[in-house]
C-alpha cells in the first residue's frame, strides 16, 4: 500500500476529487494548508496599503491505496491539478506498512 501526498492549489481540489473517484479511489482526507516553496509568498494591496504574504493557502490531499494504483493516482492527480503556474503543488508517495478499518477491524488491503 502506499501513501500519496499532495499540496495543490484550492481551487483544483473538486477537479481532483471527481477525477480520482472515477479511478475508484474510494476516500480522501482533505487539510487546509498553507506553505512556501518556489513561489516564496506574494504582496497583495488591502485598503490601499501594501503587505507581504509569506505563505500561500494549499490544499493537502492523504490518499492511500493499493501498490499498484499509486503511479495512476499520482498521474492523475498531476495532470488534473496542473495550470502550468508556479505553486502547482508536489506529491509525495511513501509506503504503508498497516491499515485498520476502525468499525470492522478489516486489515491492509481491505480496510481500504
Amino acid at each position: 500500500m502506499k501513501l500519496i501526498i499532495a499540496a495543490i492549489k484550492p481551487f483544483k481540489l473538486e477537479e481532483v476529487r471527481e477525477a480520482l473517484t472515477s479511478l475508484g479511489v474510494r476516500g480522501m482526507m482533505v487539510s487546509e494548508i498553507k506553505g512556501f516553496g518556489s513561489q516564496s509568498g506574494h504582496t497583495e494591496i488591502y485598503r490601499g496599503a501594501e503587505y507581504a504574504v509569506n505563505f500561500v493557502p494549499k490544499v493537502k490531499l492523504e490518499i492511500v491505496v493499493s501498490a499498484d494504483m499509486a503511479d495512476q493516482v499520482v498521474e492523475t492527480i498531476a495532470t488534473t491539478a496542473r495550470t502550468d503556474k508556479i505553486g502547482d503543488g508536489k506529491i509525495f508517495v511513501v509506503d504503508v506498512e498497516s491499515a485498520m478499518r476502525v468499525r470492522t477491524g478489516e486489515t491492509n488491503e481491505n480496510a481500504l
